[in-house]
Formats: structure tokens, C-alpha cells, sequence
């Protein structure tokens, strides 16, 4: 399998490699985040960014939380909330709105120079009024997915991994990746 999976994040790297059964090249590269609240318009870019900086085949994966209230808001700019107001704040941005629901976005994609290839998943859940728990990381306190009164950071770690892996489609990536 000759592609490279870009990021810095140890535990997404392994996730990965543990799907795929066997090790990928990692590498972490400084990439422009492009300021969009589409996952796969910031995923697509990355890719080829990062295919530009090492002219072989790249892997991207890029995540965003979409707020059904907030139109999609904020996107795959649920880490710049995250990180500038926090997550009680992110949170509370519903608090004037009946309907919490959200939807967990992964983007994966795959360029080589000539083809991008997406694999998305999704996971519908709510937003907790207030984070809540001490596991996973990210917004993982403050989402709820459908079919639990937990937000992921209060799960089991293995309710926590079904959950998890639910949004990533790690079946598709490694048809994908296997399939090159």
C-alpha cells in the first residue's frame, strides 16, 4: 500500500492501523486550514496540500460536529469553537434552540496526484447541555450519540470504540486502501 496518512494525532494513527490489520507511513506536515464549515472542502484542500509537499499518495482524515440548529455550524470548524470559547460555551450555543440534535462528520480522503477519492461517515446524536465525562477527546464530551443518554466521554471504552468507529467507516477506508 503505498500511501501516506497525514497527521500528528498518535491515536488516529492507530485506530487506523488497527483497521487496515498492518502499519501505515505516517507523516505530520504543517497544513493550511482553510477556514470552511464543509469537512470535505477542508479535507479535499489538505490532501492536496499535502500531496504538493511530498509528491507521493497522501491519506487525509478531517472531522467536523454539525449543529442541525446552527444550519451545520460549526462544521469542520468545530475545533477552532472548541479551542477559542471552550466546550461548555460550544455547547450552550443551542441553549436558545428546541432542537440539539448534531451530526459527527469524517472525512477521509485519498489523492495521488490525478484522482481524489472521499469516504465520509456519519453519526447522528445530540449536543449535551454541558460537557460531560472524563474519556475521549476532542468534543467527545459534549456529544451524544443517537441510542444513548451518554455522551461519548462518559462510555465504556468499548461502547466508546463502537461509537467511535460508527462515524469513522473504517470498513470503506480499508476497502479503499486495500483496493489501490
Amino acid at each position: 500500500m503505498d500511501v501516506t496518512f497525514i497527521t500528528g494525532n498518535a491515536d488516529k494513527a492507530k485506530a487506523l492501523e488497527e483497521w487496515l490489520g498492518h502499519p501505515i507511513a505516517i507523516q505530520k506536515l504543517d497544513l493550511d486550514e482553510i477556514q470552511s464549515v464543509d469537512v470535505r472542502i477542508v479535507s479535499e484542500h489538505k490532501a492536496r496540500q499535502a500531496f504538493a509537499i511530498l509528491n507521493k499518495p497522501v491519506l487525509v482524515e478531517d472531522v467536523g460536529l454539525a449543529f442541525a440548529a446552527l444550519n451545520g455550524l460549526p462544521g469542520a470548524l468545530i475545533k477552532w469553537f472548541v479551542d477559542t470559547a471552550g466546550l461548555a460555551t460550544t455547547a450552550r450555543m443551542l441553549d436558545g434552540f428546541d432542537d440539539k440534535t448534531a451530526t459527527a462528520i469524517c472525512i477521509w480522503t485519498y489523492y495521488d496526484g490525478k484522482d481524489v477519492r472521499v469516504i465520509e461517515g456519519y453519526q447522528s446524536g445530540s449536543i449535551a447541555h454541558q460537557p460531560r465525562g472524563d474519556g475521549g477527546y476532542g468534543w467527545d464530551k459534549i456529544f451524544i450519540p443517537d441510542g444513548s443518554q451518554l455522551t461519548r466521554s462518559e462510555m465504556t471504552p468499548e461502547a466508546y470504540q463502537k461509537s467511535y468507529t460508527a462515524s469513522k467507516n473504517f470498513v470503506a477506508i480499508k476497502e479503499l486502501l486495500l483496493s489501490l
